[in-house]
Formats: structure tokens, C-alpha cells, sequence
């Protein structure tokens, strides 16, 4: 019994890909590196003079690159997924909070006092210091 315990724990802590990549690294794996060649292709043109009339002659020239790349991918764990995949989802709350904070700032620029508001205000405020110098003017 104690033995099949000793086996769910061994399996449930298992070594990972990138483990054993850099293990057989160290004992002498070289990585695979392969080669690809593209030839660009070009036309250019020249004017010469012949007989009394321009003509151009048209030279082509190829040139060669060669990209090298590696073949051995390593496959990423669980907690480095689940990492990369929380930093997304950080930096795009990061970016919709920022972006609604400018929101809220630009309307608040761009916000024009509201002029009747402004005036019924005087008004109101000029009625009742009429009324009080009446008032005042009765009773004195």
C-alpha cells in the first residue's frame, strides 16, 4: 500500500521538458541548425549612347541571403503559461484603466460652463436682493 502511495507522489512531481532539454545540453546535445537561401532577383537598367540614340541595356543581378534557424522547440510548463497568461490580463487592465482615467480627464478639459444656469443664478440672486432692499426700505 505504501508503495502505491510512493508512486502518486513520484508522478505528481514529474520533471519538466525544459529540465531535460538543458540536462542533455550539458552531456553534449548540439542543436540542429539548418539553413534556408533566398535569391532576390534584380533588373537594373543603363543608358547608352549608340548611333546618335540612347538605348538601355538591362542587367540582371541575383543576390543570395541565407537564414539559419534552429528545429528544437521546447514546449513551456504549466507555471510559465499560467505566468504569461496573467501578465496579458494585467497589462490589458493596466491599459483600459489608464485609457479611461484620460477619458475622464479630457471631458473634464473639455467641459464648458453652462451659461444659463449661470444666468438664472444672477437672477435669482438679483430678485432677492431686490425684495431684501425693499424689505429694508419698508421697515426702516
Amino acid at each position: 500500500m505504501k508503495a502505491i502511495y510512493l508512486i502518486c507522489v513520484l508522478t505528481l512531481f514529474s520533471c519538466s521538458a525544459k529540465y531535460h532539454y538543458n540536462k542533455a545540453l550539458k552531456k553534449g546535445l548540439e542543436v540542429v541548425k539548418t539553413s534556408d537561401t533566398i535569391r532576390i532577383s534584380t533588373i537594373d537598367s543603363v543608358p547608352v549612347i549608340k548611333h546618335d540614340t540612347i538605348v538601355y541595356e538591362h542587367f540582371y543581378t541575383q543576390k543570395d541571403t541565407i537564414i539559419m534557424y534552429k528545429n528544437i522547440i521546447v514546449p513551456k510548463t504549466r507555471l510559465e503559461t499560467r505566468i504569461e497568461y496573467k501578465l496579458k490580463r494585467d497589462t490589458i487592465k493596466m491599459i483600459t484603466r489608464v485609457e479611461v482615467q484620460k477619458a475622464k480627464a479630457d471631458g473634464k478639459k473639455n467641459k464648458k460652463p453652462n451659461y444659463w444656469l449661470m444666468l438664472i443664478f444672477v437672477c435669482v440672486f438679483g430678485g432677492v436682493v431686490f425684495i431684501a432692499s425693499k424689505l429694508v426700505n419698508k421697515y426702516l
